[in-house]
């Protein structure tokens, strides 16, 4: 048994928060409450969370959202982090707006969302911008 085998049988292999003794731990061990993760970590793990967001949203809209530029295919994703890819599909009339092509009325219904209310009004700005114009700020 190697040694990665060996701690995985004396610990386990935990891909949900545990919390035994008031430390929450993840995968082998790790303690997040006083080592947390690196840097590079959290960026392994943004990245891995992206290619799965624009997975699901690939198969849930396979016709529009291919179709969107990437700057647009973007803010689907940004919104996806807070509100899961279930959580865009619950966002009918931005993505009527986005199916008819209408990138104003789309922007509108994305600062109409009650998630909007809950971040930062930079992030929505930024977003509706993205979205209206097909641009970055």
């Amino acid at each position: 048994m190697n040694l990665e085998e060996q701690i995985i049988a004396h610990i386990g292999l935990k891909t949900k928060i545990v919390d035994p003794l008031d430390i929450p731990t993840i995968g082998c061990g790790r303690d997040l409450k006083n080592r947390g993760i690196t840097h590079e970590e959290a960026i392994y793990l943004l990245k891995n969370d992206i290619k799965r967001i624009k997975k699901e949203l690939y198969l849930e809209l396979p016709l529009l959202f291919p179709a969107l530029s990437p700057i647009r295919q973007s803010v689907l994703i940004d919104i996806a982090f807070s509100l899961d890819t279930e959580g865009v599909m619950g966002c009918h009339e931005m993505l009527d707006a986005l199916a008819e092509g209408d990138f104003y009325k789309a922007a509108l219904e994305i600062q109409n969302l009650k998630w909007a209310t809950q971040v930062t009004k930079s992030r929505i700005d930024r977003l509706i911008y993205m979205m209206r114009y097909n641009g970055e700020i």
